[in-house]
């Protein structure tokens, strides 16, 4: 799960205009799009809606692509978890606690500073489709038999249907199971759950690959609907994208002040070290805008820097950053109410649940490289009635709020292994620590 996907060292460049396509960084391109799209749809008006069917296409294949991606994810994430005991839940109740408080900081700070009502654009006609859709969906089931059905009645059905709930139940059980099936089958010679647990990892990396691929179509996609929306409602929609940077930064903000507090009370590890100490590993984080590339400076920075046992280094960084994505988390509960706001739809208190219980998951599947929560929320959207196709406008500042939110990512991974190493310093702090290279290679 955690493979790169970039090309390797040994690899040619590919030459031509489109080796330097894939050279340039993504953030880059999509700010090229977005001058394009601003210049295009100035110039063409209205009629820049003939660019729909691009952004279209592109939200189709990431929505195609989101529940096997979903599913894969959380089922690697099962099958990775190496640590068994009182440590390991001790470290999925920390894990738990701090998204949980990352979306309800997220939810509360979009609720109260509700950066979507900031400017008012004219949207009465997508606000009359979005509320069409959502009383047609109403009308179709509610209450009891809405519950019921998001049960999944079917193994492979959900999948085919890009029906997420009943993909991430299907997922967990799937996960569970085969772990006990390994436990079972651990003393034996012959070994069939390998098998299927190959199998998912080849088709996780299969799936990842394919999102690669997609990717590059993404600053087609900003183009497209940066045209159409300078072109049919000028430039509102962008006035209203410098609210929401400022409440997302500030969400952010506060998330970290609650991890330096659960660090003044739980941990030995006093703030003001802390900071010092995950310095390099924060900036690598926003450089990189990847958890997954940062991890061995964050383990280098936990062990050598603030000095915690490498044990809780190891499975806070190693383990724990697979399932912890707080900054993921927060932003796309952020992302569903500003739409939401912005559409002038107004999300239930059940709807926000399901936006918390949507962000939880979708955080767990949201894989440690660039832009990875951009499939996923597409899930978190879909599970609400939202317009996915509502999602490149927020691309156009994506690039700089993914690398504030995976930093957040990586403090959270460290705040975690902290509480875990306890209220007492290892005597020597140090001592015997061991080369960091072998202890990332022991895993």
């Amino acid at each position: 799960m955690g493979a790169s996907l970039a090309p390797s060292a040994s690899t040619p460049p590919t030459p031509g205009f489109w080796g330097l396509y894939e050279r340039t960084p993504l953030y880059v391109r999509i700010a090229i799009a977005l001058l394009a799209g601003v210049a295009v749809g100035w110039v063409m008006g209205p009629e820049a809606g003939v660019f729909k069917p691009i952004s279209d296409i592109v939200l189709r294949l990431l929505g195609a692509l989101a529940t096997p991606l979903i599913f894969c994810a959380l089922t690697n994430a099962l099958l990775s978890a190496q640590v068994t005991g009182r440590a390991f839940l001790r470290m999925l109740a920390l894990l738990m606690i701090n998204t949980l408080v990352a979306i309800f900081v997220g939810l509360a700070v979009a609720n109260t500073v509700q950066p979507g009502f900031w400017v008012k654009a004219e949207q009465q006609e997508v606000q009359a489709e979005v509320q069409a859709k959502v009383a047609a969906a109403e009308k179709k089931a509610g209450g009891s038999h809405d519950f019921v059905n998001k049960v999944p009645g079917s193994i492979l059905q959900p999948l085919a249907d890009n029906d997420i709930i009943a993909v991430i139940l299907i997922a967990l059980a799937f996960g569970v199971a085969l772990r006990i099936v390994r436990t079972q089958q651990a003393g034996q010679d012959v070994q069939p759950y390998r098998a299927v647990e190959h199998f998912l990892d080849t088709i996780f990396r299969c799936v990842m690959i394919i999102l690669h691929w997609v990717f590059h179509l993404v600053p087609f996609a900003v183009f497209a609907v940066v045209a159409r929306l300078v072109g049919e409602k000028g430039f509102h929609p962008f006035v209203q994208l410098g609210g929401f940077v400022v409440a997302v930064l500030l969400a952010l903000s506060i998330q970290a002040g609650y991890y330096l507090v659960r660090l003044r009370w739980g941990s030995w590890v006093r703030p003001e070290d802390f900071l010092r100490g995950a310095s390099d590993a924060l900036a690598m984080a926003f450089s990189t805008a990847s958890s997954a590339a940062t991890l061995p400076v964050t383990f280098e920075c936990m062990v050598k820097k603030i000095g915690v046992r490498e044990e809780n280094a190891s499975m806070g960084i190693m383990v724990g950053g697979t399932f912890n994505h707080d900054g993921t988390a927060l932003y796309e509960a952020m992302a569903a109410l500003f739409i939401s706001q912005l559409l002038g739809y107004h999300l239930s208190f059940g709807q926000q649940l399901t936006v918390v219980l949507m962000a939880i998951f979708a955080s767990v599947g949201a894989a440690g490289i660039p832009e990875a929560g951009l499939v996923t929320m597409v899930a978190v959207f879909k599970a609400v009635d939202l317009p996915p196709d509502m999602i490149p406008l927020l691309l156009t500042v994506d690039w700089f709020l993914d690398r504030c939110r995976t930093a957040i990512n990586v403090m959270g991974d460290m705040c975690v292994t902290c509480l875990l190493d306890g209220k007492t310093r290892a005597m020597p702090p140090l001592a015997d620590a061991g080369s960091i290279d072998e202890g990332i290679m022991a895993l």
